[in-house]
């Protein structure tokens, strides 16, 4: 813990976030907050979880405030899930389509970022293949406008961490109790290190990482997780698995292996699973690739909460973006 600690002082990201009297402003990385301050954002986004069949939770956190979503790479789940969370806490919502926004026409990010503050969106939610970008953007808005990060090239990407972590906590609610393992392309996951930043900050007892050789990251990043080159050895006695996609768009052509062979030596077959403990569940932030790094009857079977991951992102992101407006408001009234 001292090892992250003292990696967070150092991080500009983590040091960008939050305002002069130590509130969060902006989400751009986990790393840095406490393990109140994760279980409190925790703590929100299950009071916002509905069961299935049931009617949407819905209050009025972010009435009078524009959210604008900006992603300059693809997504589904994370750009649905966030206009869905600022909708239903009445926030009005603008989706930037970034092939025909004037970014193409040599606009600099920070200007695009100018004329929606000047047309009074406060908060920014943003995914982009640029490291840094997010912590940037931050230092240059005005006080009143939030940044969100919603996936930094290969770093970061806060939301989905906290939303894995509230899947692993709704399974088992004590963390110093689960074996946790994450598996496959380790090396270009953003997912995997907030997911490593949430679960060490709450105490999980062991986390271990497994991918072949060439996607596991450098020594000294993923400091306290265990290290494996094998998925058998990786996935015995664990309480939770999630299996990660090759990230084939940050690599050369020449780097992305085979996927009947990944499959073959990696992929989390039922086979696999029966490895790990009896009541063990199975994580995939998606998109999935099926029968490459997970067996389609695992991602369907009985153990998989695949799909509660993503009923969990629009809670956990309502959470997040219910407390940010809180902190700036507070900060307001303080003046």
């Amino acid at each position: 813990m001292a090892t992250r600690q003292a990696s967070a002082a150092n991080d500009p990201s983590a040091n960008a976030q939050r305002d002069s009297d130590g509130r969060l402003q902006h989400l751009i990385t986990l790393e840095g907050l406490s393990r109140d301050e994760l279980t409190a954002l925790l703590d929100l986004a299950q009071f916002y979880v509905r069961a299935p069949g049931d009617l949407p939770a819905r209050d009025q956190s972010l009435a009078g405030h524009t959210v604008a979503n900006l992603f300059f790479e693809p997504s589904t789940r994370t750009r649905v899930s966030f206009e869905l969370a600022a909708q239903r806490l009445g926030a009005e919502v603008v989706n930037l389509d970034m092939q025909s926004s004037s970014r193409v026409k040599g606009e600099t990010v920070l200007d695009t970022i100018y004329t929606l503050q000047a047309m009074h969106a406060d908060i920014l939610i943003m995914r982009d293949a640029e490291p840094g970008l997010p912590a940037m953007i931050a230092r240059h808005v005005a006080p009143h406008v939030c940044i969100l990060n919603a996936g930094e090239a290969h770093l970061s990407h806060p939301t989905q961490g906290l939303l894995d972590a509230l899947t692993i906590r709704q399974h088992r609610a004590d963390f110093s109790q689960l074996t946790v393992l994450i598996a496959g392309d380790i090396a270009h996951s953003r997912v995997a290190r907030s997911a490593w930043q949430a679960l060490t900050t709450l105490g999980v007892k062991e986390l271990r990482i497994a991918a072949p050789e060439d996607l596991m990251p450098p020594a000294g990043e993923f400091a306290g997780a265990t290290r494996y080159g094998d998925i058998d050895a990786a996935m015995r006695g664990v309480d939770a698995v999630m299996a990660l996609r090759i990230q084939r768009e940050r690599m050369l052509h020449s780097q992305i292996p085979d996927e009947a062979s990944y499959y073959r030596t990696f992929g989390i077959t039922s086979e696999r699973l029966n490895l790990a403990k009896p009541d063990a569940i199975v994580l995939h932030p998606g998109p999935m690739n099926r029968d490459v790094e997970i067996a389609s009857d695992v991602a369907d079977g009985r153990r998989s909460v695949i799909q509660r991951q993503v009923t969990n992102g629009v809670a956990v992101r309502m959470a997040v973006l219910a407390t940010i407006v809180r902190n700036v408001q507070a900060r307001r009234q303080l003046r």
